[in-house]
């Protein structure tokens, strides 16, 4: 019986040692979607599919709010977060994450819109006028119109007022002349043209493409961990993505790819976006 249980005690000792490490469980958030029944809709197969192309057991992880992602990332509780460039740079200076990858938007830029047949001709004719931004904090609706106007020699405040309006309620208030421009998207012009389909609108100004969405993990997640993760997006993109464009809302990264070569430094623009709406990149807009 003692050189049975000698013998077994061995044979599980020589398992353990041969057999590979439990792959490592990574806890993926996205700051624009609130609750885990969304989370699934949207990600839930790229869950799968990350899953394959890692080897790691990926789960799903809901936050409530931009700066709940922080904390989740500063406590532990989340190992590799989406977001977005107007987030990245208030992240970056409160969590310190490391990037994993960059996920493209095309067409994702900011536009001044007028009517067409409005008083309005030029970025010029917007001096002592009123402008609208939707959706306070975003990077194509909010930040990246008033640096448009900024890169066009407009001071927010100074040259015009702008004011923060619901994009619908926005363009009901420039049909009747009540503002005299609207900062908006491009996917946002076209649903504009959908909902008001006997107005004519004209685009007086369209910014540089903006960076990238952007996957960063946790600081001190193990390096080989991350470059696992990496290589994923490096060597399965295609996959990654297809998976990705099964949620609905996701669909602004059709068309899109997936960049392992980010720098923070490709984030300035959004850093410059912040100085010219007067606020600091320590907190996030509007929470």
């Amino acid at each position: 019986m003692i050189r049975t249980l000698i013998g077994t005690t061995a044979l599980v000792t020589a398992l353990l040692t041969t057999l590979p490490a439990l792959a490592e469980t990574l806890r993926f958030a996205v700051t624009d979607i609130e609750g885990l029944e969304a989370m699934q809709q949207e990600f839930g197969a790229f869950e799968t599919a990350l899953e394959a192309a890692t080897g790691h057991d990926i789960e799903l992880f809901a936050v409530s709010s931009r700066t709940s992602a922080v904390e989740a990332i500063n406590q532990g509780q989340v190992e590799l977060v989406l977001t977005g460039p107007a987030e990245y740079v208030v992240i970056k200076e409160l969590a310190n994450p490391e990037i994993v990858a960059g996920w493209q938007r095309p067409n994702y830029y900011s536009q001044i819109v007028v009517l067409s047949d409005g008083p309005v001709k030029s970025v010029a004719d917007l001096r002592g006028k009123r402008v609208t931004f939707g959706s306070i904090g975003s990077t194509s609706q909010h930040l990246g119109p008033a640096q448009v106007l900024a890169d066009l020699g407009l001071t927010l405040n100074t040259d015009y007022t702008g004011e923060i309006i619901g994009r619908n309620v926005a363009v009901e208030a420039l049909i009747r002349g009540d503002v005299q421009a609207v900062g908006m998207s491009e996917s946002h012009l076209k649903s504009v043209r959908e909902a008001f389909p006997e107005t004519a609108f004209t685009v007086i100004a369209r910014g540089r493409d903006l960076p990238n969405d952007i996957l960063v993990a946790r600081r001190d997640l193990d390096p080989a961990v991350l470059a696992t993760v990496r290589k994923a997006f490096v060597e399965q993109g295609q996959a990654l993505m297809t998976a990705v464009l099964k949620g609905d809302d996701n669909q602004k990264y059709a068309g899109g790819f997936f960049f392992t070569g980010i720098n923070d430094s490709d984030y300035d623009y959004v850093r410059s976006m912040y100085a010219t709406i007067g606020v600091d990149t320590k907190s996030f807009v509007g929470e």
